[in-house]
């Protein structure tokens, strides 16, 4: 099977995530900017941090997907993981605005997203099992020391909001959350090098 239904039902997916999170924003019941920041301020913040996690997968499953050549049943269900991670985004986002940074919700925020990077590397290792160890997406990866640095990062954001009381550790673990955000705003260099490269070769004229 090809790539594109599956590529065509994930963009589809992702574009409902983002509108879900953006209709869960309230609107302020007053006309000043003071009414913004109280009514809505920290779902703005919230949905932001949300926006750029999505918009992550969404750029770096795009550029993966030009290194896979055809698409088997373990695929699609790998797929199918990551996307249902990713659809408890906007739910967990709205349980952190409602809660205005509560422990509980922040945890569970985090565990969402660990969730979806779990489900992300397992769909990356179900493909290069499927399209061999010297694949172009292996090539790509290397030894993925990003992705296990963003791991570990999320992991110390969760257990931080977990045994540090108060504000404090709810502070540390949205801001571990808002690291792995920054280290990925770029998209993957190492994929997105290596679809150029595959590109070019597919576009070389034979000897």
């Amino acid at each position: 099977m090809r790539t594109t239904r599956l590529e065509a039902f994930s963009d589809g997916v992702l574009a409902i995530i983002i509108t879900i999170m953006v209709l869960e924003l309230r609107v302020p019941a007053g006309h000043n900017l003071a009414d913004l920041v109280h009514t809505t301020g920290a779902g703005l913040l919230t949905y932001a941090l949300s926006f750029v996690y999505v918009g992550i997968y969404w750029t770096n499953h795009h550029h993966m997907f030009h290194l896979v050549r055809r698409v088997s049943g373990g695929v699609l269900w790998a797929n199918l993981t990551l996307l249902f991670c990713l659809s408890l985004v906007p739910f967990t986002t709205a349980w952190v605005d409602e809660s205005r940074f509560a422990r509980a919700p922040v945890v569970i925020y985090g565990l969402n997203l660990l969730a979806a990077a779990t489900a992300y590397l397992v769909l990356q290792r179900v493909i290069i099992r499927q399209e061999g160890p010297d694949c172009a997406l292996r090539e790509a990866l290397g030894a993925d020391l990003k992705g296990k640095i963003s791991a570990v990062v999320n992991v110390a954001g969760i257990l931080c909001a977990l045994a540090v009381g108060g504000t404090i550790g709810v502070g540390i673990a949205v801001a571990c959350y808002v690291g792995v955000v920054i280290m990925w705003i770029v998209p993957d260099r190492r994929i997105a090098r290596r679809v150029r490269e595959h590109a070019a070769e597919s576009t070389a004229p034979a000897p």
